[in-house]
């Protein structure tokens, strides 16, 4: 059974956390660091912001730690992310960071990697039904689904008792452990105003499996939107509310939506949930196309896990702050978990800009 935690509020880092900890990293444990010891990093595809920013920053800190860093994109490939995997273990890494195409199938090669005597760490996606994986550093994700859920919540005024709302569900890929955490804390906020009737699913499609998004993918969200509206929506049913599980699937889900002429403009937009803060979001957030973001900062995370490696490689026990609550399926992991932000016109100057994750200069055209 698939664990979770409610969203934890001590570990909001801010920006000058973050320059504690990137300085920790950059200059701590010097002792046990050199060009001799090989990392690996394992990214399940180039396709999103996000996936390579955490690459990125990854590799930068541990080379700046002295480490060779073997960096490699999987494409949303398994059967690849496996190869490199391999690769990575036959080159003799001590360590190797894995954000998993499909967390359930990396159990063989993880057999490998333990016979090479390589730790494993579980980046961001939970891997799941093995007992070879060490340590697991990711956001709150069922926090994550909470904060989108109550969002609406606020938002609608569901909370007084108002409705009956529109609203249909776009989740996370089906193979990956973080889309259900996030719909298990979604549910855990919304499922009573469905069973009582304030949010009603035209499509009839509300569990996790007929609402997922394999990938996390941009074009499917896209055909899943376009095909609701027309089957659903194409009366006149005002459309109120679309909990998208990422910046990605929101934005599939957008371009379907624009298309069948919802716009600002019209002042028929739903409200629409995302997470990542991704530079195509924002501006839609910009321009009041999407209601919200979730900003999960790569570089704490990234720093986080680069601070475990350090003690892995020293022989030190990595820092953790969760050990009972991430269960894969076969064994509980001692989990880092970080705390992500909501970001919305309000706010996402004060967040992004002042933290430093974007710029002005970013948005210009």
């Amino acid at each position: 059974m698939l664990q979770g935690k409610k969203p934890i509020t001590c570990l909001n880092m801010g920006f000058f956390g973050l320059l504690a900890l990137l300085f920790l990293v950059v200059t701590g444990c010097a002792m046990n660091r050199g060009s001799d010891v090989r990392i690996g990093v394992a990214m399940p595809t180039r396709e999103f912001q996000r996936w390579n920013q955490d690459g990125a920053n990854l590799e930068r800190l541990l080379r700046q730690d002295g480490y060779l860093v073997d960096l490699e994109y999987a494409d949303n490939d398994p059967q690849l992310q496996i190869s490199q995997i391999r690769q990575m273990i036959t080159e003799g890494c001590k360590v190797i960071v894995i954000a998993s195409v499909d967390t359930g199938a990396l159990g063989e090669v993880l057999y490998e990697a333990k016979a090479k005597g390589c730790k494993i760490i579980s980046y961001d996606r939970l891997i799941m039904n093995t007992d070879i994986v060490d340590y697991y550093a990711t956001f709150d994700n069922l926090g994550v689904g909470i904060m989108m859920a109550e969002y609406l919540e606020e938002k609608l005024g569901l909370a007084e008792g108002k409705g009956p709302y529109h609203i249909e569900f776009f989740a996370g890929g089906p193979d990956d452990s973080n889309a259900i955490f996030l719909w298990e804390g979604s549910m855990e906020v919304l499922r009573p105003y469905m069973e009582n009737g304030q949010l009603v699913t035209k499509s009839g499609e509300n569990d996790l499996k007929s609402c997922a998004i394999d990938h996390w993918s941009v074009e499917k969200s896209h055909a899943r939107m376009k095909k609701i509206l027309q089957e659903h929506y194409s009366d006149g049913t005002r459309l109120d509310a679309v909990l998208c599980a990422s910046d990605s699937v929101a934005f599939g889900a957008l371009q379907a939506l624009r298309e069948a002429g919802y716009s600002p403009e019209a002042g028929n937009m739903p409200l629409i949930t995302g997470q990542d803060a991704e530079k195509r979001i924002v501006k839609a957030i910009m321009s009041g196309e999407q209601s919200m973001s979730i900003f999960k900062d790569t570089r704490l995370l990234a720093a986080q896990v680069a601070s475990m490696v350090n003690a892995i490689v020293a022989g030190r026990e990595p820092e953790t702050n969760d050990i009972g609550n991430y269960d894969n399926g076969v064994k509980i992991l001692p989990t880092f978990l970080m705390r992500p932000e909501l970001i919305d016109l309000e706010n996402y100057r004060e967040v992004l800009f002042g933290s430093g994750y974007y710029s002005d200069s970013d948005f210009e055209e």
